[in-house]
């Protein structure tokens, strides 16, 4: 599974909790450059397609702890968490973070898959990683503090420690086989009207680059937003998804009579603009994909 270009890394080893969509691109990737992944995921099918990528995966629920956590950890170099907080916390930290602490001194790198939910409603205002955090509900009060677990992960001993943790605090997540180019497939989108609200997002393969500059420049108790350039309404994206795909957009329903699920409602509850310079200035990172437009066309060209 190592690119022909690529020399192994031996001494290179990721161990993620949550190989989800994102986790799982950025492990494929490592793969490719000759990178050890290891990690947990929910479904015994989920499994053993990672396994047949190269990722060593094993079964994760978030409620009952693993087995052999230790041994698993042995030899990690980097460790990432996508893994979402649940009413009692965070459930890595709270099932396996003794067995972190006790391999933390072998770790250079430290990953926790935050949201930009927890700045909660701006009113449209820009924020950077300096706002106050100021979620409006149950979700992104459960991300503050599980952010807060992980950064304190360490402890006062933090200074006298190997491993550097960071939180990326994550926009709207599309790519391939997950943007509005889909929706708009399967006669799913939506065009929801209110006036002045917008949303920030970011391109799968953007995130994987982000970590990667990370991993590569390790900054203990590092907070990133990791977002395009373009915050946008999404009734305008769905327009372009349908522009591309040469159908008829859906009609325009005011967001007062729209007929929208309790979680569909909540993300417009929260209105905020999300600036990414500290990804671009301190990482030195040069987004793919800086705004919904030059992703979803090549989203688009990659299908066709």
């Amino acid at each position: 599974m190592t690119s022909p270009h690529s020399q192994p890394h031996p001494e290179r080893r990721l161990f993620c909790f949550g190989l989800g969509y994102s986790a799982s691109r950025l492990a494929r990737a490592l793969i490719a450059d000759g990178w050890a992944v290891a990690g947990t995921c929910r479904t015994a099918e989920a499994a053993a397609q990672l396994r047949a990528d190269g990722i060593d995966a094993h079964l994760f629920d978030g409620v009952a702890g693993m087995d052999h956590m230790g041994d698993l950890l042995a030899g990690a170099t980097h460790l990432l968490s996508s893994v979402p907080p649940d009413a009692d916390g965070d459930p890595v930290l709270r099932l396996h973070g003794a067995d972190i602490a006790k391999v933390a001194d072998d770790l250079q790198w430290i990953g926790y898959l935050s949201t930009t939910g927890v700045y909660g409603d701006t009113g449209g205002a820009w924020v950077d990683e300096a706002a106050p955090v100021a979620p409006t509900g149950d979700r992104g009060k459960r991300r503050v503090h599980a952010e807060r677990q992980w950064l304190g992960l360490l402890g006062d001993r933090v200074g006298d420690r190997t491993a550097a943790v960071h939180v990326f605090r994550l926009a709207g997540i599309y790519g391939p086989g997950r943007s509005a180019l889909d929706a708009a497939r399967r006669g799913a989108s939506h065009r929801i009207i209110k006036p002045g609200h917008v949303f920030s997002r970011i391109h799968v393969d953007d995130i994987v680059s982000v970590l990667r500059a990370s991993m590569n420049r390790p900054n203990s108790g590092a907070i990133y937003n990791v977002c395009d350039n373009v915050p946008a309404p999404g009734a305008e994206i769905t327009s372009f998804a349908c522009k591309l795909l040469g159908i008829a957009p859906p009609p325009e329903i005011l967001f007062e009579d729209a007929d929208l699920s309790p979680m569909a409602k909540s993300f417009y509850a929260d209105n905020r603009r999300v600036r990414n310079n500290r990804i671009r200035e301190e990482l030195g990172v040069k987004l793919a994909y800086p705004d919904y437009e030059t992703g979803l066309r090549a989203i688009f060209a990659g299908e066709e």
